[in-house]
């Protein structure tokens, strides 16, 4: 495939299989990601009901009963609103960099464990919240917990994946996200006729958090860490444990080799910023960048809030939420058999294209409704169209850039930078999560249906770049990934003709002919 470097190289096979063992203590991992689903899920709806609004925001509540202004648009315009879902990413942004050292020094359990345990404390605090000031602490505890789990999290489950179905295994993550947000819009639907009911939907967020500090507790650590922190002899046992087979040598000599290349490394955080390791720092870098300027943020921050706005009532706004976020659990399963069969590419490159359609059609059709002056509304018909293009909107970015965000940057570095380059993924992810969760109303304020067309334009940029710039890493070792990048058209130029780099990854490689 020309300018893509398709490579099928299946790498080298290690003995060993899919226990029982591995597939639970990746589920349990995963649960990580039910903490970040159900805030991106509960927050939109918590904000479009009104005794909330009264209590903490009656700036906000006084503007939409406001008969004046019929400009639909700009209903939900309020910087302080707007915090309040965006300071938790803030948080995160700057609790990734502490979590990397965490998970460098200390192993991944515990940061998972102190993941759900901030979190914890962010859900009982927002769910007890007597004014704006609370809300936001207990906003930024969240954001720490965040921070530390999807730090953690995605290096932990490629670490203890089998080669052959890492893809599989790390998407439980984001299986876990998408069943957060779906949990996070019932519970909203539910309590959105009670007259407290937005501190239910807060307070529920303990649950999550209360499962991952347990579950972390029993958790086994990874053989990476372990080695990384010379633990060999219960590295290997470890790992004759989740491969289900004795004969571990082979693999088991292969991650010494890459701890021994690692404790080489003074600095990753500077290491990653050499040449050699461009590739890896770029997608890292622009991956998280990307995906969330897919605007899937307008769909999962605010979909309670953009559905009102578009004319939907409240309960069909909040019940047309619960409909977007099954199709994004349904559509991540989608990604979950098919990731390890067809590769990353094929589902980044089917995946922007049908957002790029579904983004273009639901800005056209916005645009004939309401116009610039923002005045107008959708009849059922027009309203479940509406729905309908978003719902195949929701599905591309599930089973391409939602799983694959986490999954590619967590498989590509080499241990001596994996932290560092997770934390950068995890950083990017959230500042460019805290700025659009920040600015978005705003945005959609002024830029009004020309929003859609623009996130549509990012959606066609980002597609270009995974067409020429991103290699096939299906079946390929972690500890291995050089070779991709040795074999790629763009990326061979930065790799150094060095034996250590190299010369193990041709040996451990057959590779297969380059498909054109």
């Amino acid at each position: 495939m020309a300018g893509g470097a398709y490579i099928e190289s299946g790498g080298r096979q290690y003995e060993g299989k899919v226990t029982a063992f591995v597939l639970i203590t990746c589920f349990v991992a995963a649960m990580g990601g039910l903490l970040f689903g159900y805030d991106l899920g509960i927050t939109g709806g918590v904000t479009s009901m009104e005794p909330f609004l009264v209590k903490f925001f009656p700036v906000v509540y006084q503007q939409m009963l406001d008969d004046s202004s019929t400009n639909q648009y700009c209903k939900f315009d309020n910087q302080l609103l707007t915090l309040f879902t965006s300071s938790l990413y803030l948080a995160a942004l700057i609790a990734s960099f502490f979590a990397a050292t965490t998970s460098r020094l200390f192993g991944r359990k515990p940061s998972m464990f102190l993941g759900g345990l901030f979190f914890l404390v962010g859900a009982l605090l927002n769910g007890f919240a007597v004014n704006v000031e609370m809300l936001i602490i207990g906003r930024i505890f969240l954001g720490f917990g965040v921070g530390y789990c999807n730090q953690s999290v995605p290096i932990y489950l490629s670490e203890m994946a089998p080669t052959k179905i890492r893809g599989a295994l790390n998407i439980g993550f984001q299986m876990m996200i998408t069943i957060g947000i779906l949990g996070a819009n019932l519970i909203n639907y539910a309590t959105s006729k009670r007259q407290n009911g937005w501190r239910v939907s807060l307070g529920v967020g303990a649950v999550p958090a209360v499962l991952l500090c347990v579950g972390s507790l029993f958790l086994e650590e990874t053989p990476n860490s372990l080695i990384e922190r010379g633990q060999h002899v219960k590295a290997k046992t470890m790992l004759q444990k989740i491969r289900g087979t004795n004969n571990v040598d082979e693999e088991y000599q292969d991650l010494v080799d890459a701890s021994e290349a690692a404790s080489k490394v003074e600095n990753p955080w500077k290491n990653i910023t050499r040449r050699r390791y461009r590739p890896q720092l770029t997608f890292c870098t622009f991956i998280p960048f990307f995906q969330q300027l897919t605007g899937i943020n307008v769909i999962m921050f605010y979909a309670p809030v953009l559905f009102t706005i578009l004319g939907f009532g409240n309960d069909a706004s909040l019940m047309s939420a619960v409909i977007t976020g099954g199709v994004n659990v349904l559509a991540t399963l989608v990604s979950v058999f098919c990731v390890d069969k067809f590769g990353r590419r094929l589902l980044f490159l089917e995946g922007g294209v049908q957002m790029l359609v579904s983004q273009i059609v639901v800005g056209i059709m916005i645009a004939m409704k309401f116009g610039l002056n923002g005045e107008g509304s959708f009849n059922k018909e027009e309203a479940d169209i509406l729905l309908v293009f978003i719902c195949l909107y929701v599905a591309a970015f599930a089973w391409s850039w939602g799983p694959l965000g986490w999954l590619v940057p967590s498989e590509i570095c080499s241990l001596e930078v994996r932290p560092a380059g997770q934390a950068i993924n995890v950083a990017v992810n959230m500042f460019f999560t805290f700025g659009i969760a920040q600015v978005f109303l705003s945005l959609l304020c002024h830029f009004k249906f020309g929003l859609f067309f623009f996130f549509a334009a990012w959606v066609l940029v980002m597609t270009i770049f995974i067409a020429f710039l991103l290699p096939e890493t299906k079946n390929v070792p972690v500890e291995e990934m050089n070779y991709v990048w040795k074999s790629h058209w763009f990326w061979n130029k930065y790799m150094p003709e060095c034996e250590d780099l190299v010369a193990g990854a041709y040996n451990n490689f057959e590779a297969a002919p380059q498909k054109e």
